[in-house]
């Protein structure tokens, strides 16, 4: 009985200790949520409630009071689907960004290499670089709007002294030159960032490989799109994805120069959102409109991403 009584106290005595130290792993695994706790909750806050109360105002009937009068099931996006401008403006927006970002990518690759390179100065050229994105965008846009003036704006004055024109030209009254020069504008003002991505991205390739390929005889083009454009991809990546987010979302330079017209020639889905929402007062049918200005960004992104993914594959 007492060597009974024995194997059981023994038998306790083991089995108390594995109790702290289930304690103990389990406050391991808790550990990480103590510092990942304040992303989780900043993130839920500014990014995903966001997007949930955005989803939530496209099935709603909204006044143009801000009050919800209640549901309205998918009328909002019907009516939005019904608008005979809306194919236009989605086409528009995807040549808008397709064309600020691929210019905007080029340019700022030509760029960066000149500001990685060394010259006298460099640091003067480099804080001259940052200025059109120090600059308010509003503002930008509205110098640009005045030098674009067909009576007294300095572009047509200019080309009048060279005689490259008879008469002043409205270049913001046609919808095509209007969005040419707006398209200029967006990449005049997203040139500084992307072109300093490339910049670092530049400054973390190390000199040995270049020492490596003037030991194997590679040219200048060669090292260039053998070695320093393979090494810049992750930056290269960086740069377009924030530069569609920011040129699909770009408003102000729009209505600042065009307000979206002569009527919805010049509208991209941002300002067109903007105008069911105050010029119609369909907040709504905004609302659906930015569900799909959403979406569109969403789909532009991942398909950028699978086909860069797509391209590192087959190398």
């Amino acid at each position: 009985m007492q060597d009974l009584e024995t194997r059981e106290r023994d038998a306790g005595a083991t089995a108390r200790p594995s109790r702290p130290s289930a304690l103990r792993r389990a406050g391991r695994a808790l550990t990480p949520l103590v510092w990942l706790g304040p992303s989780l909750v900043l993130i839920t806050v500014v990014v995903l409630w966001p997007v949930v109360e955005m989803v939530r105002t496209s099935f709603q009937k909204i006044s143009s009071s801000g009050v919800t009068l209640g549901g309205n099931g998918t009328t909002n996006y019907t009516d939005l689907f019904d608008e005979d401008d809306l194919i236009p403006v989605v086409l528009r927006t995807l040549g808008w960004v397709a064309g600020i970002v691929i210019t905007t990518m080029v340019l700022s690759l030509a760029i960066g290499q000149l500001l990685n390179s060394r010259f006298p100065g460099r640091r003067i050229v480099r804080w001259t670089v940052i200025v059109p994105w120090a600059a308010s965008v509003l503002m930008t846009s509205l110098i640009w709007k005045w030098m674009l003036d067909n009576y007294s704006g300095l572009v047509n004055r200019v080309l009048l002294d060279l005689h490259l024109i008879d008469e002043p030209v409205n270049w913001l009254a046609h919808p095509w030159q209007a969005m040419l020069w707006m398209m200029w504008v967006a990449v005049f003002v997203s040139l500084p960032f992307a072109s300093f991505v490339i910049l670092a991205g530049l400054q973390t390739i190390p000199e040995d490989v270049y020492e490596a390929a003037r030991v194997d005889g590679a040219g200048a083009l060669r090292t260039y799109f053998g070695i320093t454009l393979p090494l810049l991809r992750p930056s290269i990546m960086i740069a377009s994805i924030i530069n569609v987010i920011n040129v699909f979302n770009s408003f102000p330079i729009i209505w600042a120069m065009t307000g979206g017209g002569p009527g919805h020639s010049t509208d991209t889905t941002t300002t067109f959102m903007y105008k069911l929402a105050f010029y119609d007062q369909n907040v709504g049918e905004s609302g659906a409109m930015a569900v799909v200005n959403f979406v569109l960004i969403l789909a532009m992104v991942l398909m950028y991403l699978r086909a860069a993914r797509w391209r590192e594959e087959v190398r």
